[in-house]
């Protein structure tokens, strides 16, 4: 089965936009588990722009689900709140400092010994590890040589030609890189721009996924459909 987690930042980011609690982000994400969600994600950058890393440590009293938490590990705070929190898995991904939003994988041979070392501190402390990965072989080859547990797949480019109504260009080199790890061991996950239009083509073309992880597309939808009722659809889409 692959699971549904639902990224909550943002709820975080309307609650910032005013002040104060309204909507309650803790709160949200006992909901999103209530309604179905095998998990919730948080993404706290350094200037704290929706998730807070209080939120991160509130929110970790309340799962009953999964708990996974991604962001920038080049930043000791990052380190230092994972290391506290102790997620189920934490999910590394290659963002500069005041990046609006994730927009490629790991470079895993560039990076290799520093993804051995920054891995190693979050396995030795049982935290399963997820690193982000663009839909090329060679950069799974690489992050089979890194420790890490699974890979991310980062799916903006699959979403973008699906779009455009390019059906199997779009998901050509994603069942490759999916084949190739699932052949080296490797647990694999999927975000990214991900939505209700796409989200079942994806899953129809590599059914041994393990996660994907939601946000915008499904924040969105909300609005319209209503919360409990997104998660279903979403759910449903994975089935």
């Amino acid at each position: 089965m692959t699971k549904l987690s639902v990224n909550i930042n943002k709820i975080a980011t309307l609650r910032n936009s005013r002040g104060g609690n309204n909507p309650d982000v803790v709160k949200s994400a006992i909901d999103v588990q209530r309604f179905g969600a095998d998990g919730v994600t948080v993404h706290p950058r350094p200037d704290e722009r929706h998730i807070r890393y209080t939120d991160t440590r509130n929110i970790k009293n309340v799962i009953t689900t999964e708990f996974n938490i991604e962001g920038n590990c080049r930043e000791q705070k990052f380190i230092d709140l994972v290391l506290e929190t102790k997620p189920d898995q934490v999910t590394l991904v290659p963002d500069a400092l005041g990046q609006l939003t994730s927009d490629h994988g790991w470079n895993t041979i560039e990076y290799k010994d520093y993804l051995l070392e920054t891995i190693a501190i979050f396995k030795n402390a049982g935290i399963r590890v997820s690193i982000f990965v663009d839909p090329v072989i060679e950069m799974v080859e690489g992050a089979a040589l890194t420790g890490t547990d699974r890979i991310e797949l980062y799916t903006e480019g699959y979403a973008t030609l699906f779009a455009a109504g390019k059906k199997q260009e779009s998901i050509a080199p994603y069942i490759l890189a999916a084949q190739k790890a699932r052949e080296l061991g490797l647990g694999i996950n999927a975000g990214h721009d991900l939505d209700l239009q796409n989200l079942q083509f994806f899953k129809q073309n590599i059914p041994w996924l393990d996660e994907v992880s939601i946000g915008h597309a499904l924040i969105c939808d909300a609005l319209y459909l209503g919360l409990e009722n997104t998660i279903q659809l979403y759910k449903r889409q994975l089935q």
